[in-house]
């Protein structure tokens, strides 16, 4: 199966955002909901399990000059093996014009047994422009061994890199992602992305978040976080506090 979702978001002038474009297909159901202030809220709801083997999911976002946009998803994604054993795609593009505002941050994303999933999400932002994204990944449901997941982040800001990294993870990744130097025996890992231009003016300093979540500053207006957990609840809570820490 192939499908696509699409949003894009337009200030409309008068304080609010307004989405002209708000389309999705097959599993990708969109659907409009509250916002805070000038925001417009988006919710991504699965209309079907997915992905499954071989299925390639595409969600492309875009938010205009000034736009303000929050998506979220209804519920955790689950990465399904498919009936041939072919791998499944899941990609996220963001676009995000001068002055416009996005967080991004959908619930976690489960790696089930038999799986194999690649996930890449590109954002690509223009100068003034903010980013608040949130990556959950928790390998197998509990008590059961992980499906194969590899993952990408993509971001650039004024067409600069900002952050290019890719996780690996389960049977079949490169030796050692289980080991001390990788997951270190964890199911739960993600990471919390802030772009902002304040960094500009008041760069953010790293340090360690506990015993097992880090705030690395980048070479440029941002922060990223990262961090393991023994599940997804532990896993929330570390970057809900990163969170409440760099986010506007």
């Amino acid at each position: 199966m192939r499908a696509t979702a699409r949003i894009a978001a337009r200030a409309d002038g008068r304080g609010a955002t307004v989405l002209p474009v708000l389309t999705g297909e097959g599993p990708l159901a969109l659907r409009r909901t509250r916002g805070t202030g000038a925001e417009a809220g988006v919710t991504l709801v699965g209309a079907m399990s997915a992905p499954l083997g071989g299925d390639h999911l595409t969600v492309r976002a875009a938010a205009g000059p000034g736009a303000r946009l929050a998506v979220g998803s209804a519920a955790a994604t689950l990465a399904l093996p498919g009936p041939a054993g072919e791998p499944a795609r899941y990609d996220v593009h963001l676009t995000l014009d001068r002055e416009a505002a996005v967080r991004w941050l959908p619930e976690p994303l489960v790696s089930v047994r038999g799986s194999d999933l690649r996930v890449t999400t590109r954002a690509e932002l223009a100068p003034g422009a903010r980013l608040l994204l949130r990556e959950e990944q928790v390998l197998g449901r509990t008590g059961e061994m992980p499906g194969l997941l590899r993952s990408r982040l993509t971001v650039l800001l004024d067409g600069n890199p900002l952050l290019d990294q890719e996780t690996t993870g389960g049977p079949g990744a490169p030796g050692g992602w289980d080991g001390p130097a990788g997951l270190a025996g964890h199911r739960a890992f993600g990471q919390l992305l802030v772009v902002d231009p304040d960094f500009e003016t008041a760069p953010a300093t790293p340090r360690m978040l506990g015993e097992l979540a880090a705030a690395t500053p980048l070479a440029g207006p941002a922060v990223l976080v990262t961090a393991l957990a023994p599940d997804a609840l532990r896993l929330r809570e570390l970057l809900d506090e990163a969170r409440r820490t760099y986010a506007w």
